[in-house]
């Protein structure tokens, strides 16, 4: 009966998703100028919108195509698999290091750019921690022109070559990999980031779908009435 129900749900979210990309598409062709306002609004929700590597030509005309369907049929299919809700038990999901080591997310609580301002202000009373998931915008995928060259992963090698990209930030908190079978991005719904506070092992803070709903100043809020 759940198999069935999930099919269902698949089969109404790629129904819904197509009428709206089809439209998105006829509106983009017959109203271009309109279209560009709308899409340069949304970029201006994250940091795509300002950056100067990536003009509007570079990734607006990306939006509506068949690529950009099936990453948004991915990303709504894997809220189906969601169990990371605000107030229940944080999922305990699989993860790698950068020796190969497994562990798990919640090890990296303890008892006692923007995110590493937080990670600055706040690490005397939180752990924080970065998962590198499966790439949003793949060469071989949702890609946008100008942007880092990574392929989607085949394999945990490959995950933790692209991983390096990030290393190069220097992320002021531990970085571990989501295993090749995704557990941290389905049960989190992260794709393609979210941020969340955990504690006590239980969900208190779910943000936004990113890039449009990434508010790290929720996070910022919250510690704020920890200290």
């Amino acid at each position: 009966m759940f198999r069935i129900r999930v099919i269902i749900q698949k089969t109404l979210i790629l129904l819904y998703v197509s009428l709206c990309v089809a439209v998105g598409k006829m509106l983009m062709i017959l109203f271009p100028e309109m279209m560009k306002r709308y899409i340069l609004k949304q970029g201006q929700k994250s940091s795509i919108g300002i950056n100067p590597k990536f003009s509007y030509e570079k990734w607006g005309p990306t939006f509506f195509s068949l690529k950009y369907l099936l990453f948004v049929l991915k990303v709504k299919w894997k809220k189906l698999e969601d169990e990371a809700f605000e107030g229940y038990n944080a999922p305990n999901t699989p993860v790698a290091d950068f020796r190969d080591e497994m562990h798990h997310i919640l090890d990296f609580m303890q008892d006692n750019s923007e995110f590493n301002k937080l990670v600055e202000d706040f690490n005397c009373i939180a752990d924080f921690l970065i998962i590198y998931i499966e790439e949003a915008h793949a060469t071989d995928g949702w890609a946008f022109e100008n942007n880092i060259v990574i392929k989607n992963h085949q394999n945990l090698q490959d995950r933790k070559k692209a991983a390096q990209f990030l290393l190069k930030e220097n992320p002021l908190c531990p970085v571990v990999l989501d295993t090749m079978e995704n557990l941290s991005s389905s049960k989190y719904a992260a794709l393609p980031e979210r941020l969340y506070l955990v504690q006590g092992g239980k969900v208190v803070y779910k943000g936004g779908v990113g890039p449009w709903n990434y508010h790290p100043q929720d996070i910022r809020a919250i510690l704020e009435k920890l200290k």
